[in-house]
């Protein structure tokens, strides 16, 4: 398998100007001579041994312009699947559900970031009274994730969505349906009922629903925001982060 980075490297080779002393030399509109060639590889040769940097800062604005083109495509995604992205079920909705702007999140309930962002989304909320936060759980991190997926889903049939989710989400003992039906007792579920429509043909709708929409817009991991149609930020976000994207939505 070639290695990334030598396939980078060779792109920069493919693709550069030939920089030599801080001026770009425009290539000829005829072929080069052998001897041209050897001249002119021995010229980015000396440059790139003598100011390592040149490569650096070609490696740096291929990938910058990658992801320029990834957000694209992403954003052109969402834009196309707007409507569906942007609804869901009432108990997924939080924030203002009339909101001006709404944001999509993807989680999973057993990723590490999408649990530390629990605090940082409740605050950020609180601050914008205009957002109406659409939730999607996908479980996208294995068995485990399917199961505590299953069993939030299956909690909103009793209206104990949101008691679900944080319960399982701040819990850290081990995954288990003895573990679930011991947070659902504690959170005054019905754990016969729960059980049982952990297994409904409407749990498993909802996850293939957040699963296929996803996959349209080219879910990366989790978590991941989609501010408006005007920015989509995957990983944890910092409280300044969220505030700009959403201002990014406003002006949108």
């Amino acid at each position: 398998m070639r290695h990334p980075l030598l396939a980078t490297a060779s792109a920069v080779v493919a693709g550069m100007a030939f920089f030599v002393g801080g001026q770009a030399l425009a290539a000829p509109a005829t072929s080069f001579t052998p001897a041209q060639r050897a001249e002119i590889v021995g010229i980015m040769r000396d440059a790139l041994q003598n100011d390592p940097s040149i490569l650096a800062d070609a490696i740096r604005a291929i990938r910058e312009k990658a992801e320029e083109q990834k957000q694209d495509s992403t954003l052109a995604a969402v834009k196309a699947h707007q409507s569906e992205l942007q609804t869901a079920p009432d108990f997924a909705i939080r924030g203002n559900p009339h909101g001006r702007i709404t944001v999509v999140e993807f989680y999973d309930p057993r990723c590490s970031y999408c649990r530390s962002m629990m605090g940082e989304v409740d605050s950020f909320l609180s601050r914008h009274p205009d957002v109406r936060l659409v939730e999607k759980v996908v479980p996208v991190l294995g068995t485990n994730s399917v199961l505590d997926t299953r069993a939030i889903f299956a909690a909103s049939a009793q209206g104990k969505y949101e008691a679900m989710r944080r319960a399982l989400m701040a819990d850290t003992t081990k995954p288990s349906m003895e573990r679930i039906v011991e947070l659902a007792q504690a959170n005054g579920i019905d754990t016969k009922k729960l059980t049982a429509d952990m297994s409904s043909p409407q749990t498993v709708a909802l996850i293939n629903t957040n699963l296929d929409q996803g996959r349209a817009v080219g879910l990366d991991g989790t978590p991941t925001f989609i501010f408006g149609t005007a920015a989509v930020a995957p990983g944890a976000l910092e409280a300044d982060q969220m505030d700009a994207f959403l201002e990014r939505a406003r002006k949108a």
